[in-house]
């Protein structure tokens, strides 16, 4: 199948009010698995490749022409996006070289300038049909837009995405990078706001330290792109431990990273079917 542009994957998610998820792409055995969770489940899924994987690689390409080689091949709808570029030439880069969408974060500069070259990127992606995600730089600080505490101010968000023309922006609502317990929580009052502010997708970062069913809720206020890295990357490192613990004599890297590959692949599944759901218990607590 060939590959589907970000934007489609997210307006029929959002028309709907489910989400999609979002999952980074660390190496080659990490795309491998995300596109067959997609087939498992069933659904759409977007592979994130950021600009710290493009440096642990050393370029764009290697990883890059890998991971859409697998977004094509695969039976699944299947996007693929650049996370977290702070380099705005790797915007440029990866919507020349074919991302269905691409995260510019200007978060660590001032309003004016994070618009200014923002807006750069969106001229060049909006030529080629390629979505832009973006976050504010006033919200974050010095420590960025997911730093504990900050929050989205719902008027500078909608003055921040008539001003640049991004057509998804990433808010700080109370998650955090790189948490490795699921224990944050997000303001689902502000989602709402937010959600009726912003007249495009909201993306939620930091979702892996968010529990399952608030990461729910937060859909239901009105998520729609939900980003998990840490803890799949958990699961995957996992696993591999527990292979070697098991097989302490093996020799063959691939029979423990395909013991991570699988283990991805099915978590991956799961959290692209509770994300997509109509139907949780949610309901059934109270307020």
């Amino acid at each position: 199948m060939t590959l589907t542009p970000t934007r489609t994957l997210l307006d029929e998610a959002r028309a709907a009010n489910r989400g999609i998820g979002a999952f980074n792409v660390v190496h080659l055995e990490t795309a491998e698995a995300l596109a067959g969770a997609a087939e498992d489940a069933g659904l759409p899924v977007i592979l994130q490749i950021s600009e710290n994987c493009v440096r642990y690689h050393g370029a764009l390409d290697p990883i890059a022409l890998a991971t859409l080689a697998i977004a094509e091949a695969s039976s699944a709808r299947v996007a693929v996006h650049l996370d977290h570029a702070e380099e705005p030439e790797l915007a440029l880069r990866a919507i020349d070289r074919g991302f269905g969408s691409v995260m510019y974060d200007g978060a660590k500069l001032d309003f004016a300038e994070n618009v200014a070259t923002t807006r750069r990127v969106v001229e060049r992606a909006d030529a080629a049909g390629v979505l832009v995600e973006a976050e504010l730089g006033e919200i974050g600080g010095k420590d960025g837009a997911h730093a504990p505490g900050v929050r989205t101010d719902p008027d500078e968000a909608a003055r921040f995405v008539a001003e640049t023309g991004v057509g998804a922006l990433a808010v700080a609502v109370g998650s955090s990078h790189a948490m490795t317990e699921r224990v944050a929580a997000i303001d689902l009052d502000l989602i709402a706001r937010l959600a009726a502010a912003v007249p495009v997708p909201l993306v939620l970062h930091g979702s892996s330290g968010v529990p399952d069913e608030t990461i729910v809720r937060g859909i239901r206020s009105g998520l729609v792109k939900v980003n998990v890295s840490t803890h799949l990357n958990g699961g995957f490192t996992g696993a591999v431990r527990s292979y070697l613990s098991a097989h302490p004599a093996a020799v063959d890297s691939r029979t423990y990273v395909a013991a991570g590959r699988a283990a991805v692949r099915d978590e991956a599944a799961r959290l692209l079917a509770l994300f997509a759901s109509t139907e949780h218990s949610i309901e059934k607590e109270p307020a």
